[in-house]
């Protein structure tokens, strides 16, 4: 299941606190994102901060890098790649959402924040459903 790994991580402070300091250590672990990929077409909109995601595709997996300006919403983006991150497109259109709840995340963002979350998962969404139509395209003209 998707998240499971991060699920227990989480889980393994009882309070909030150690939680967002979890997340904000994830942020800070991201690869640097280049100046190269900063660019309009991979800002996030929608979120409060500024947070930019490239894409990548290769073998039939997407991967992807990304960073924010805002700390917790960098270990937000942080999560989100351990969980999307070297998938296959109909992997990531699948994944049921549920580690959000799971890990209580949902209610414990400012709703800017969730907002924001919302819309980082929406653009993975659309970059696999992209990739798996260039996937079957590809597929109809070899086969």
């Amino acid at each position: 299941m998707l998240g499971c790994s991060i699920n227990l991580q989480f889980n393994q402070y009882d309070n909030w606190k150690a939680r967002y300091k979890l997340l904000i250590d994830m942020g800070k672990q991201l690869q640097n994102l280049p100046e190269a990929y900063k660019t309009e077409a991979n800002r996030i909109h929608g979120c409060q901060s500024q947070v930019w995601l490239h894409t990548q595709e290769k073998d039939g997996r997407l991967y992807f890098q990304g960073t924010s300006d805002a700390a917790i919403v960098a270990g937000l983006v942080a999560l989100l790649l351990a969980i999307y991150n070297g998938r296959k497109p109909e992997e990531i259109l699948k994944a049921p959402l549920d580690f959000l709840k799971e890990m209580g995340l949902l209610q414990h963002l400012s709703p800017n924040r969730a907002n924001g979350l919302y819309h980082m998962i929406k653009r993975i969404q659309k970059e696999a459903k992209q990739a798996l139509i260039r996937q079957i395209k590809a597929q109809q003209r070899s086969g």
